[in-house]
């Protein structure tokens, strides 16, 4: 009987140790992963590669805003939008408002870092 137990015992805690690592390695990448962010809810308009599309948003591929500014400014941006007299660019070129992107502010930091890094090369 003691040995039953010591090998269920045992099964559990690696099963718990097994559920943990698996866990850790998906959530890191889930929430840490802002060009896969950036695909899904910026390419639309912004381009898949930053370059903007006409008529609809700018690109943000060697854009000032993104390259000069802090993280924080852009991540305000993806997270609460731009219309009205916010908007940089006049209505004749882009008319349509910067909607909110609808990610959490952990979401929207990796967007920042994204657009500030990996999207500039």
């Amino acid at each position: 009987m003691p040995q039953l137990k010591k090998g269920v015992i045992m099964r559990n805690i690696v099963r718990w140790f097994v559920a943990l690592i698996v866990s850790c390695a998906f959530a890191g990448t889930a929430l840490a992963d802002g060009a896969a962010k950036f695909a899904e809810r910026c390419a639309s308009c912004h381009g898949q590669k930053g370059e903007g599309m006409k008529s609809m948003a700018p690109a943000l591929k060697g854009n000032k805003f993104i390259t000069d500014r802090r993280a924080e400014d852009i991540k305000q941006v993806i997270l609460e939008g731009r219309s009205g007299a916010a908007k940089k660019y006049s209505i004749t070129e882009f008319p349509i408002d910067m909607p909110e992107s609808g990610l959490s502010v952990a979401d929207a930091d990796e967007v920042a870092k994204f657009l500030q890094g990996d999207l500039q090369k």
